[in-house]
């Protein structure tokens, strides 16, 4: 459900450096109202309005700590809620979202495969919208599309995977990272070339670097190499807009390919491919 005259009503959990860009660009969409943020119970932050946080004027939304989500909840009727927090606070409150039947786009990191599974179970008894998408930016993306597609043509190439963070992200490999390596094993799969050993990754933890991937494919004779790099947290920000108007009226379980019809580009381009070999 949408809020009034069409404006979609947005709950953010996480007000870290992501979370803030994320803020920011919510509150420049004429069709999105901010309507309260969650941050941890024992932030400075709590209590304060997000302008004073952004050190723009007031925006009328609050920050409230995880421990009034309830209450927000029932009090701000948020039509999404949009969670940049960290994986172990997801998990504990998204019962509480689905079972309202409010949106959740998930931009955050660090989950395990039974806490996608408990994400997918939850989103199918619910009847409610849920995005996992921790590798939200657009760019990364294609990225794996690109992935995939190499896989399946350079099936005697070698591949392995780099990435780069700043020294606080947690997890290592990026969830980013892992979902590449898929994306490389399907393609491989997909051509009918069984994967002899995992795919190699590599991550570095330094600095401030907002995020780096790179897919080497080596052969005999040649290289390619394929990469994505976020130079601002404005990416995420993007990432996370063209989610929420995905997600906006739907429920199910979803992923960043389902908001890009990635499927569908990857179906066309082997269509093709096939329809040129016959000819």
């Amino acid at each position: 459900m949408l809020g009034s005259e069409g404006i979609t009503k947005i709950c953010l959990m996480g007000l870290g450096r992501t979370g803030a860009e994320i803020a920011r660009t919510v509150l420049e969409q004429p069709d999105m109202r901010l309507v309260a943020a969650i941050c941890s119970d024992f932030s400075s932050k709590r209590g304060k309005d997000v302008g004073e946080i952004l050190g723009i004027p007031e925006t009328g939304a609050k920050v409230y700590g995880a421990g009034q989500l309830e209450e927000v909840l029932q009090e701000h009727a948020p039509d999404i809620v949009v969670d940049f927090s960290n994986a172990r606070a997801t998990m504990k409150y998204v019962r509480l979202i689905s079972e309202r039947r409010i949106g959740l786009v998930i931009g955050t990191t660090g989950f395990s495969d039974h806490d996608v599974v408990r994400l997918q179970l939850l989103a199918a008894r619910n009847d409610s919208g849920i995005l996992y998408a921790p590798n939200i930016t657009l760019g990364v993306n294609v990225m794996m599309l690109l992935s995939h597609i190499a896989a399946r043509i350079l099936t005697d190439y070698d591949f392995e995977i780099s990435e780069a963070h700043h020294r606080h992200k947690k997890d290592a490999p990026s969830g980013t990272a892992l979902k590449i390596a898929k994306e490389v094993e399907k393609g491989l799969e997909a051509s009918g070339v069984p994967l002899i050993r995992g795919i190699p990754i590599h991550a570095t933890r330094a600095g401030g670097i907002v995020g780096r991937h790179e897919l080497m494919i080596v052969g005999d004779n040649d290289k390619i190499c394929i990469s994505h790099e976020s130079f601002s947290r404005k990416a995420f920000a993007a990432g996370a807009l063209r989610g929420i108007r995905f997600l906006k009226g739907k429920s199910g379980f979803f992923e960043m390919r389902d908001v890009l019809e990635l499927d569908k580009v990857l179906l066309s381009c082997f269509e093709r491919r096939k329809t040129a070999a016959v000819n």
